[in-house]
């Protein structure tokens, strides 16, 4: 079995599964690559020709920051007619969207289980949540903003305290067989930009890595397939939006 995958620019993503589309933390609605594709998935954005043959739709908001989160996600009703919304409880839609039958707002800590799609929320160590997505036969973690955010700007007493948070999220995930795992190498954090990539994969093992929260700095992502790739965790290289990638499961 193939999922497809698409990087829609930094930390948005898109996972296509037989006839299941996932969709996370969605945010530039224009296309940001200079490629002549035909693919809206390959431009890096989301069009009604995204759903066909989908017959359900999951939607998820890790938390309110602008680079997380766009309201055009709400039109995409008029493209399938079986789309859920998953959002942080934080993120505070407009008031016309709150009585929606099918948006869920989830604080960490939390369980949903749509058809056959369970939903597990977890902490952040900035605004909001990150989402455990688990189906039958795939497992899928969205970190949004979960992140060992080691500023050189932090104390070292508020730099232990963030990495003290980061690995205690992260071993909550431990023993879950996670097979696509989308977690922060933001280089703004410069030579620690990896240590979030490097310590999850150390303790949770992905069967794939793919490197988000980065903007357009795509050359960090070399970087860190070249040093962490490996038999037990493939690290995946972004190039450009809508880069795809598939896996499958062994």
């Amino acid at each position: 079995m193939q999922t497809e995958i698409y990087h829609l620019f930094h930390s948005g993503t898109a996972v296509r599964i037989k006839d299941k589309l996932f969709v996370f933390d969605y945010f530039k609605d224009e296309p940001q690559t200079k490629k002549a594709l035909a693919s809206s998935f390959e431009k890096g954005v989301i069009r009604k020709e995204s759903f066909k043959n989908i017959n359900e739709a999951y939607i998820f908001v890790s938390h309110s920051h602008h680079d997380h989160y766009n309201q055009v996600i709400f039109d995409w009703e008029r493209y399938c007619d079986q789309i859920n919304y998953i959002l942080a409880a934080e993120v505070e839609p407009e008031a016309e969207l709150k009585n929606k039958d099918n948006l869920y707002l989830m604080e960490k800590d939390e369980e949903l289980k749509l058809e056959d799609v369970k939903i597990s929320s977890y902490g952040s160590t900035d605004k909001g949540v990150s989402f455990l997505v688990e189906l039958a036969d795939l497992t899928i973690f969205h970190a949004g903003d979960l992140n060992w955010w080691k500023w050189k700007k932090f104390s070292e007493k508020v730099q232990a305290r963030e990495e003290r948070e980061y690995k205690r999220e992260v071993d909550k995930l431990k023993g879950k067989q996670i097979d696509i795992a989308f977690v922060p190498v933001d280089p703004r954090l410069e030579e620690h930009f990896y240590l979030a990539g490097e310590y999850f994969i150390d303790q949770i093992k992905p069967a794939l890595f793919i490197p988000i929260h980065f903007g357009d700095n795509y050359d960090v992502t070399k970087f860190f397939r070249d040093r962490f790739n490996s038999n037990q965790t493939r690290v995946a290289e972004i190039t450009d939006s809508g880069e795809k990638i598939l896996y499958t499961k062994k």
